[in-house]
């Protein structure tokens, strides 16, 4: 098995994050503060720690604040260096990697499937990309890069996907993943009971997908609940043939979606 060189990730952080209102009024859900960090930059920093040179980010069209933190501060940077604190202009420094600001429209479609499809045209023929929520990440204490090991572990032009260990009797909270043998993707059962999961492995919407899978997005139906689904297109390439490898994440799941999430991620991280 020979893994692919994969150097794009899609970072979808459009919406208002209505769970997190009202602080989310003011502050963008993927800018909450985990320590001294927007939550979206551990998803950020994982990415480059696994060679990945291009981060497309699909924003609200009310978002500023996300572009703010990662283009230079000409004032931020004169203030620093006047006042003799030179020594911080590291923390301040512009991510080494080419940046795109896809606008994700209001009142269009809606669904996990829509952020993707409107990446599709940064994605080149042959090419894959990791795809990632901005509003929840795996954190490894020891510092190493749970995309490395999702990249490294996905066949050469395949899809794959990460998925977090949680414990049996919580997984009648998420998505289930249920897999063959040979770790293969099968479905996902929403919200079981714990006796009838398939497994204790759930979708965190964190991907390794092919061009094909990313175009796909762009003509997807939508699902009974009237969303572009992401997961119904992962589906339907299964069903026409094509293997899609289950990852388990080596590192702690967090999510920062709700208030209780958000906390306990500060609590491990700064812990």
């Amino acid at each position: 098995m020979s893994s692919m060189n994969v150097t794009k990730a899609i970072i979808p952080v459009a919406g208002w994050g209505a769970r997190r209102l009202p602080i989310t009024k003011a502050i963008e859900k993927c800018m909450l503060p985990i320590g001294n960090r927007p939550l979206v930059d551990y998803v950020v920093q994982d990415c480059l720690a696994a060679g990945v040179t291009e981060l497309i980010f699909i924003v609200s069209e009310h978002s500023t604040q996300l572009e703010a933190y990662y283009r230079s501060n000409i004032h931020l940077n004169d203030y620093l260096k006047r006042n003799n604190k030179g020594d911080m202009l590291s923390l301040v420094a512009p991510v080494e990697a080419r940046l795109h600001f896809v606008t994700q429209p209001s009142y269009g479609k809606y669904g996990t499937a829509v952020p993707v499809a409107l990446a599709a045209d940064f994605i080149d023929e042959g090419e894959s990309a990791v795809v990632l929520m901005g509003d929840d990440f795996i954190y490894n204490k020891d510092g190493s890069s749970e995309v490395a090991r999702l990249i490294a572990a996905t066949p050469e032009e395949q899809c794959s996907l990460l998925a977090a260990q949680v414990e049996p009797r919580d997984v009648s909270r998420y998505g289930v993943i249920a897999s063959d043998a040979e770790g293969n993707y099968k479905k996902i059962v929403e919200k079981p009971q714990p006796d009838a999961a398939p497994s204790n492995l759930i979708n965190i919407s964190k991907y390794v997908l092919t061009k094909e899978v990313i175009d796909a997005c762009q003509s997807v139906e939508a699902s009974a609940r009237g969303e572009y689904e992401l997961t119904d297109v992962i589906n339907q390439h299964v069903e026409r043939g094509a293997q899609v490898k289950v990852i388990p994440a080596m590192g702690q799941y967090l999510d920062g979606g709700s208030v209780e999430g958000w906390l306990h991620a500060n609590n491990v991280v700064c812990g």
